[in-house]
């Protein structure tokens, strides 16, 4: 039943003993994961985003990861949407948000030059009655200045509660943090987002960004992304750019940020650091 539900209304699925399997391992996350939290075992990972003419590291994307005691590293698509439904996703959102932003802040006070970090949200998060108030306060516990924080909706998170998230991402960019409307071009698309949500930066979806040099559609619609985030004077991030022929097309048309396996994977902290240069390095 429930993984009918997943495809919508008036939809059915025969018994399989493969599903008997795959609810016992939800289960088996779910009893884990009350006590990963407070057991140490998630980490964050940082994926660099360059600045497209000078190829230096501009900002990161903070990824979560789940170091299972006994199933070792867990990604975040298997969990993620486990700890929505049983609801701890709203205490592994704050200690992401904090940990994110207080890296960053020790980052800067060792002598690293300043980048933004952003972390993604998921709906939960966004429609928490005091999740403005957390936000405020982990940026002063950290001492992070709002500029260095970008925050990560997608479309979808959007439109659910379109008149509410509105409000809140108004609140955002008005404390000067960053909001990126991120897998742009996979979801409704819809021009009335992009004039009313008070959005700073649109991430490209990789989906159009694989097969840009092969595929003239896809190449036609980054293209026109890219224009009309010029003339609503936002910043555009590329994401899964993954060939020096990806990256050289991008910048050509004037894209203002890239991320991807052509310059990095995901890494655990102490690699990223590596990537970053303090001066007189």
């Amino acid at each position: 039943m429930q993984k009918a539900k997943v495809h919508g209304r008036d939809n059915f699925n025969f018994y399989e003993p493969s599903i008997n399997e795959l609810l016992v391992e939800q289960m088996n996350l779910d009893s884990s994961m009350h006590h990963a939290l407070d057991n140490g075992e998630f980490s964050i990972y940082y994926q660099p985003q360059m600045d497209t003419r000078t190829q230096e590291i501009i900002g990161c994307e903070a990824l979560l990861r789940w170091n299972h005691p006994e199933l070792g590293m867990i990604g975040p698509n298997e969990f993620i949407p486990i700890s929505e439904a049983n609801g701890l996703i709203t205490l592994i959102g704050r200690w992401v948000l904090y940990t994110a932003c207080m890296q960053n802040k020790l980052w800067q006070d060792s002598g690293f030059k300043p980048i933004f970090v952003s972390v993604n949200l998921s709906p939960a998060q966004l429609i928490q009655e005091n999740f403005i108030d957390m936000v405020s306060e982990i940026l002063e516990e950290t001492k992070l200045l709002p500029e260095y924080l970008e925050l990560e909706i997608t479309e979808s998170v959007a439109v659910k509660n379109y008149d509410y998230i509105t409000g809140i991402l108004e609140k955002l960019k008005k404390m000067g943090i960053r909001i990126a409307l991120d897998d742009f071009g996979t979801g409704y698309s819809s021009l009335n987002y992009l004039k009313n949500f008070a959005i700073t930066t649109l991430k490209i979806d990789r989906s159009f960004i694989h097969d840009i040099n092969e595929n003239p559609k896809n190449s036609a619609i980054v293209s026109s992304i890219l224009a009309m985030g010029r003339n609503l004077k936002l910043c555009i991030t590329a994401e899964g750019i993954e060939t020096k022929e990806q990256y050289e097309t991008l910048r050509d048309r004037g894209c203002d940020i890239m991320q991807g396996f052509y310059f990095s994977k995901p890494l655990p902290l102490h690699e990223f650091e590596k990537l970053m240069k303090k001066p007189g390095d």
